[in-house]
């Protein structure tokens, strides 16, 4: 009777442990799928697996926000903006979007913000401000900003991952940037707006060099003069960058132009010689020249596989009214060609010689 009882009770106990097995490596099995089907579910942004459309705020994260603005620093002016996430960076930073009533241009378009984790994080910048790189696409430009989310070539490098690298060699700023559209419309049809206020059109111009600005002014810590604000653009947003820091060097400082095109050539401005002429960069360049000032920086980059009228006219130009207050370098790429990727994997050199001329973050003391 003893025996019978003790083979019933191991007969129970193994039948318990079997039990046991099965489970754990029925657990083992859904942690290891879901394992795998995180980053597939991420990837297909479907939810709970992505953050991507969740609210964006750029406070600090210790709670420092209150803290008094350094000396230079133009604490940020409100109203805060509604910022939701369209991509999470492997350093934990997130690139957002708004769409962007502007106020003083009257149009409406979205505009792709980043801050990088110096912004957020680190202590001694707690009350600094930061400076600010308006980066502008070429192409249509009307739906997107190819700077907000593009990564380039083979080795999948982006604006903003370029940004943090660059700052940590001691080769840039650590920009906070704004990506907002260029064009109101698509170019399908040989119609751009030159990043300009022609008569009749939307008024790119006010968007660019004034709704734009006071968006990032509204959300951040950012530089109170003109030293700590910049573009970044090419093709019609190289354009469109040096451009807007000759006709408003009381308000920004530097460029850099990536195969950009030098006159205003735009189709809208049949009619309008007059504003044509108020947004021809060889103008704006000849009239600060005679005013003696402010001074402007403007890197320029063009591919030796580009249109050779591209290298030309910007050799041109550099000759001409590259003196006195207009400073200009040029950055030749051997084999490079008009796109963004080239431009990118070559922008070291013209963000540090860009950035040497620029103000902040100071630490905060």
């Amino acid at each position: 009777m003893t025996h019978s009882t003790t083979g019933a009770y191991r007969s129970r106990g193994s039948r318990r442990a079997s039990r046991a097995r099965r489970w754990i490596v029925a657990v083992a099995s859904i942690a290891v799928l879901g394992l795998i089907a995180w980053p597939v579910m991420s990837y297909y942004e479907i939810p709970p697996f992505t953050d991507k459309g969740d609210p964006v705020s750029y406070d600090r994260s210790d709670g420092a926000n209150g803290a008094k603005g350094s000396t230079g620093t133009l604490m940020p002016t409100g109203p805060k903006a509604a910022f939701t996430n369209v991509n999470t960076l492997s350093d934990g930073t997130k690139v957002s979007v708004v769409t962007l009533d502007g106020k003083k241009s009257g149009f409406k378009g979205k505009v792709w913000v980043w801050a990088p984790k110096e912004y957020t994080d680190d202590p001694k910048f707690a009350s600094s401000g930061f400076p600010v790189l308006i980066a502008l696409p070429g192409g249509p430009g009307n739906d997107s900003n190819y700077w907000a989310l593009g990564q380039f070539g083979k080795q999948k490098i982006s604006l903003e991952k370029s940004v943090s690298s660059w700052y940590q060699e001691g080769k840039s700023k650590p920009f906070l940037l704004a990506m907002p559209i260029l064009n109101p419309g698509p170019d399908d049809k040989g119609i751009y707006w030159d990043g300009s206020d022609i008569p009749g059109q939307a008024k790119m111009g006010t968007w660019l060099t004034e709704d734009v600005p006071d968006l990032m002014k509204a959300n951040f810590r950012t530089i109170a003069s003109r030293d700590g604000w910049g573009y970044m653009g090419s093709s019609t947003g190289g354009f469109a960058s040096m451009k807007s820091v000759l006709k408003h060097p009381d308000k920004f400082k530097a460029a850099v132009a990536n195969g950009p095109d030098i006159v205003p050539d735009s189709p809208l401005w049949r009619g309008h010689e007059k504003e044509k002429a108020e947004n021809n960069p060889e103008v704006l360049a000849k009239n600060l020249i005679a005013a003696k000032g402010p001074d402007v920086y403007v890197a320029f980059q063009v591919g030796t596989k580009e249109n050779p009228a591209t290298m030309a006219g910007v050799k041109k130009f550099m000759a001409s009214y590259g003196k006195g207050p207009v400073h200009t370098k040029l950055w030749e790429i051997p084999g490079g060609d008009h796109n963004g990727a080239t431009y990118l994997a070559n922008m070291a050199g013209p963000m540090q010689w860009v950035s040497e001329q620029m103000a902040g973050p100071t630490p905060s003391s």
